[in-house]
């Protein structure tokens, strides 16, 4: 059985409220049960922080163990060299995922050091693209 960890960085707590037109309304609580319903045969599992420390110990907690990581560290995608630093230092594999499409929003937006260190990136779908991510690695 595969294992997979969703890592949720800062202000991804407050899907559901936060800026409904931008991120819909659903708790990534809610869509979390229903994604681990659509996947039974597979861990998933799901962290999220508001502390880039605290996301770079869950990195490093599972990052030679999992069969992979499916990252949308928010904000820090686009300012943390560590978080970067993080993913490169282990073996798992990583993609990562933006709800919103990162490239028609605000310029400091469009790169994240996130990028280069992932399998790939999936931005602007929707709480689907963590579903699509998930298919990935299986």
């Amino acid at each position: 059985m595969k294992k997979i960890l969703i890592l949720n960085g800062p202000n991804l707590n407050l899907l559901g409220t936060r800026e409904p037109t931008v991120y819909g309304k659903q708790t990534f609580e809610d869509y979390f049960q229903a994604l681990k319903n659509e996947f039974p045969k597979t861990q998933l599992h799901y962290y999220q922080s508001n502390h880039e420390g605290d996301l770079i110990d869950k990195i490093h907690e599972v990052g030679f163990s999992f069969d992979g990581i499916i990252v949308n560290a928010g904000g820090y995608s686009h300012t943390s060299v560590a978080l970067a630093d993080a993913l490169s230092a282990v073996t798992t594999p990583a993609v990562e995922v933006h709800i919103s499409n990162i490239h028609a929003r605000e310029k400091f937006r469009h790169h994240s050091f996130l990028t280069d260190r992932c399998k790939g990136m999936i931005c602007g779908l929707g709480l689907k693209g963590y579903e699509m991510a998930v298919r990935y690695f299986l």
